[in-house]
Parts: C-alpha cells; structure tokens; sequence
C-alpha cells in the first residue's frame, strides 16, 4: 500500500506579524512544495527519510510504536519535531497507525531549505492528509502561529487570510493583476528566524488602528489595477511594519539606492524580498551578489 500527498510553498505578501492578532493577509501558495510519500511495511517503526531538491538525503530517523507510544530511536532536533508532530496527530485521531505495524515514509522538497517557503508548513499538512485529520488543529497543539501558511499549502489560488477568535477564514482570490511581468522575488541568502521576529514583534506596540490599516491594505492591494497604486500601498506597509518592530525596512538598509519598491516578506531581513521593476532591473541584484531571482509568473502557483 503507497500513499502520497503534497503541500504547497507559501509567500505572504501582506500582513505579516500582525496576522498574528487579525490583520486580514494576503498569502500566496507557490509552484514549490513538499510531497510525502507513505508505504506500509511488515518492518515494526516508522523509517524516515527527508531528501531536498536535489534528491539528496538531509534527515534520516526511526521512530518506534510500542503499545501504540511512539518514541524516536535518536535524539536530535529534528526528530524531536517530527515526532511531536506523530503524537499530537495521534491525540487528535488515535486510530492513526493503528491500521499497519510499520511505514517507510519519505519526503521531498523541491525547493533549496533555505529559501523559507514553508517546509515546516507544508509536512504538517502533508502529515494531517496521512493522519485524516484538521491541519489547523494539529498545528495547534504542535508549532502553533497564525495558520496562514496551513491555508496557503491547501489552495490552489491565492487567499486572503483572517484569524477571527483563533479560528482561521480563508477567501480563495483570483488577482486582477496585469502588471506581475514587472514583480520579481530575490532571494537574501540570509535566513531569519520567525520565532525571534514574532518575540520581537510581541514586545512591540501595536494598536487596532494599524492593524486595521494593514487589512485595508490588503483589500486595496488585491484590487489594484495599475502597478503605481501597488506600489504606494507596498511601501505605506513597509513603513507601518517598520514603525512597530523599530527596523529599518530592507530597503533603508541594503537597497537604498534602489529606483523602484522593495517589500519584505515574512520575518524580516531575510528570505525573499518582493521587488517591482523588469529585467534590466534584475541586474541591479545580481551585481549586489543576489544571484536566486523567480519572475513572479515563475515562482506562484
């Protein structure tokens, strides 16, 4: 018996950190994910194996199912996530690996680890496909955070985003964008850490009017038709971000020189930057070292 399933990437172009507290986001799923492929096997355990783009193994790990306990035969960070993820799908669903005594399992991004487009995410609701269970409620009791990324690894299209009293609405979009020729993604080679972002974030100020604004900024971004109002609303974003966290934005600080806008995504100073502009505005990057740039038609769903 072979199962497989797949999750998409994610990008949030709007509304990050304060999603957290009910700004309303724009997220975008990507051409890039995560598949996860189970086999039963008469083998007692789980055997684990993560390869990256490339095809190359970067996690291996057993895990043991003893009376129905699962527990890791190694001790590391990565296994100890993954098995967390196992127990708390099987609080959710107890039936879960009940139906076979063993599982070779093996997954597979397509996208470089580094990149931030949501490998957590993405085998969290490739796990709760296998487990038959509610994505939202396994990353509850296990990563916890917004669940916007859960959203995006689900849909086909683009959604805004909203937590409303903990629980998630998800609106599937279709943009009426016909300026994306001039939208590009690089890629800063310098991964951040979302946790750090989100205590940075916590410890700030933040008031009902500038979340507001950001949803407002939402709404006015998914309805722009010329590439000029895009752009006023992107930077306006970057500022009021900026005011709450106390950073500059990623332009003030590596891009100043740069003609046109620059918005950051997801935790700041790292992973990929939104830039508007065309090719001959790619080699602005490239020059600076930014060698991974995705066209927008390249890098979205």
């Amino acid at each position: 018996m072979k199962k497989r399933f797949y999750s998409n990437g994610k990008l949030l172009l709007t509304g990050e950190y304060l999603v957290l507290d009910g700004a309303s986001a724009l997220a975008i799923p990507t051409s890039y994910g995560q598949s996860l492929e189970v086999v039963a096997s008469d083998k007692e355990g789980i055997f684990w194996k993560s390869l990256d783009e490339k095809g190359g193994i970067w996690f291996e790990g057993e895990f043991r199912i003893d009376n129905k306990i699962l527990s890791q035969a190694q001790d590391n960070s990565i296994s100890r996530t993954l098995l967390k993820i196992l127990q708390e799908a099987k609080k959710i669903y107890p039936a879960f690996l009940q139906d076979k005594i063993g599982w070779n399992v093996t997954t597979h991004v397509n996208f470089p680890l580094d990149w931030g487009l949501g490998t957590s995410s993405t085998l969290l609701n490739n796990i709760a496909q296998w487990a038959e269970i509610d994505p939202f409620a396994l990353l509850k009791t296990s990563f916890n955070g917004s669940g916007y990324d859960i959203a995006a690894a689900k849909s086909k299209l683009p959604i805004l985003y909203q937590l409303q009293n903990e629980i998630p609405l998800v609106e599937t979009l279709r943009l009426p964008w016909d300026f994306t020729d001039q939208l590009f993604f690089v890629h800063l080679n310098q991964k951040q850490d979302s946790k750090e972002g989100i205590i940075r974030y916590r410890n700030a100020s933040v008031t009902k009017d500038q979340i507001d604004t950001i949803s407002e900024i939402s709404y006015l971004l998914i309805a722009s038709k010329t590439l000029a109002a895009f752009e006023k609303l992107l930077q306006k974003h970057e500022e009021i971000i900026s005011e709450i966290i106390q950073l500059p934005t990623i332009k003030e600080h590596l891009f100043n020189d740069y003609s046109k806008t620059i918005k950051s995504l997801g935790a700041w100073g790292g992973d990929f930057i939104l830039a508007t502009g065309n090719e001959a505005d790619q080699e602005y990057f490239r020059k600076k070292g930014y060698e991974t740039i995705l066209p927008f038609a390249e890098m979205i769903l």
